[in-house]
């Protein structure tokens, strides 16, 4: 146990953690995206100057905290428009300095700095876009409520491809398993007249996705990516071909399930910002609050998340220590596949009431996304969804606001850091070492 302590986890560290309080190494020790930070950074604080400095807006912008029912009032946040681009451009100049000389002296830039610069650019952009508007002015808690809901599916479906690829099975069929789920909830849901038995239907429904995973990648050793690809377009087919012939023919016995309850918690529900996100949500949106820390919990202090990092990263030591690789990874598939149920019954219990073509609409791509965007942590996959679900939000509240913005740019937006991240510009990011192989004990 003492030795578990003092070394880092398989997958939980990067190999820069190891060189931040380290003296003086020689730079090409370091990993390659480890090198490549300090040019993210510079590339970012150069669309900062050109965009947010150079062409901010000349109006305030105003951000709104508190709303009419609120406990209390917190007064507006008003920024000059201008100043505050130049202010973060900046800062994010210094950030960029200190990153180049971290690395120049053989040391990785350290967490707080990655979050304080993607934080102080976020804001930077917000300021940018809302001013630009006709009404610069913007409600926070009704923009992170928004996303946050947005978001639930998600984080649902990364906290799936987690399960799936700390065990080493890559997890391409996320959208099938949503999409699945989805409509199963929506057929139990209707002929049972219970919402509940439409969510324990979404969890069975993408369990069986997972299971048809589960057999072709670990039992036969088949190419897991190309499984996952194939099953995302047999479940396409398979529930529109069923929708077609069976919820749409008679839509008021197959394709109208009751919705699952929503509840506020009296006085925490009407706390400013935070009391609508956390304290006011549907039963799926109270059981992602749960589901995040329950699993960042298991995978990183339980003897299970051990075992599950290490059949991830070096499935052969595993072995020699008694753990059945290939039984551990079929129980962890079937496991996301239940996780991700819960993400898909949101669509059809949540959302809306009724199943439609492909309602997920790519979900499932998006949420692996955030899961690499997030570095394989269940709280980075969340914070990467939060994005996506902000950004498509930010779509909707700007077009009220009458901004010149393009929807198109704001929805491409968290695919282009998504790529930046993956890239290695903003960090290190490396998966467990060996997903995607299939395990033969010898």
């Amino acid at each position: 146990m003492s030795t578990a302590t003092q070394t880092p986890a398989p997958g939980h560290g990067t190999q820069g953690e190891a060189h931040e309080g380290a003296e003086h190494v020689d730079p090409a020790a370091l990993p390659a995206s480890a090198r490549r930070a300090p040019l993210g950074f510079g590339v970012l604080a150069l669309v900062s100057l050109i965009v947010f400095a150079f062409n901010g807006p000349d109006q305030s912008v105003t951000f709104r905290i508190s709303g009419d029912g609120d406990l209390f009032q917190v007064p507006n946040v008003v920024v000059p428009g201008l100043v505050t681009g130049w202010v973060i451009t900046i800062a994010l100049a210094a950030l960029t300095v200190f990153a180049f000389l971290r690395v120049r002296s053989g040391r990785l830039t350290p967490t707080w700095s990655v979050v304080l610069y993607g934080a102080l650019f976020v804001a930077g952009f917000l300021v940018w876009v809302v001013g630009s508007a006709n009404n610069p002015s913007v409600s926070l808690t009704g923009l992170l409520a928004g996303g946050v809901a947005l978001a639930v599916p998600l984080v649902f479906g990364s906290l799936s491809g987690l399960m799936c690829e700390r065990s080493g099975v890559v997890n391409i069929a996320i959208e099938g398993q949503l999409l699945f789920g989805a409509f199963s909830a929506a057929i139990a849901g209707s002929v049972s007249g219970s919402a509940w038995v439409g969510l324990l239907a979404a969890m069975i429904g993408a369990a069986l996705v997972s299971l048809v995973l589960a057999v072709f990648s670990i039992t036969y050793r088949v190419n897991q990516m190309i499984v996952g690809v194939v099953l995302n377009v047999l479940v396409s087919g398979l529930t529109g071909f069923l929708f077609a012939t069976l919820l749409e023919s008679d839509a008021g016995r197959f394709n109208s399930p009751p919705r699952l309850p929503s509840f506020a918690i009296p006085v925490l529900s009407e706390l400013p910002l935070v009391g609508r996100i956390l304290f006011d949500q549907s039963i799926v949106g109270y059981f992602m609050w749960l589901a995040i820390p329950i699993v960042w919990f298991a995978v990183y202090r339980t003897r299970w998340g051990l075992r599950t990092r290490a059949i991830g990263e070096h499935p052969k030591a595993a072995d020699t220590l008694g753990i059945n690789v290939n039984r551990m990874r079929f129980v962890n598939v079937l496991l996301g596949g239940l996780i991700a149920g819960i993400g898909g019954s949101f669509y059809t219990l949540v959302s809306v009431t009724s199943f439609t073509r492909d309602m997920t609409s790519g979900a499932g791509y998006i949420a692996l996304a955030a899961l690499i965007f997030g570095r394989w942590n269940p709280i980075g996959a969340f914070l990467a969804a939060l994005l996506f679900g902000v950004a498509s939000n930010l779509q909707s509240v700007l077009s009220f606001l009458g901004t010149s913005m393009p929807s198109q740019f704001l929805a491409m937006l968290p695919y282009v850091i998504t790529i930046l991240a993956v890239a290695g510009l903003v960090g290190a990011s490396r998966g467990p070492a060996s997903a995607g192989q299939p395990y033969v004990k010898e």
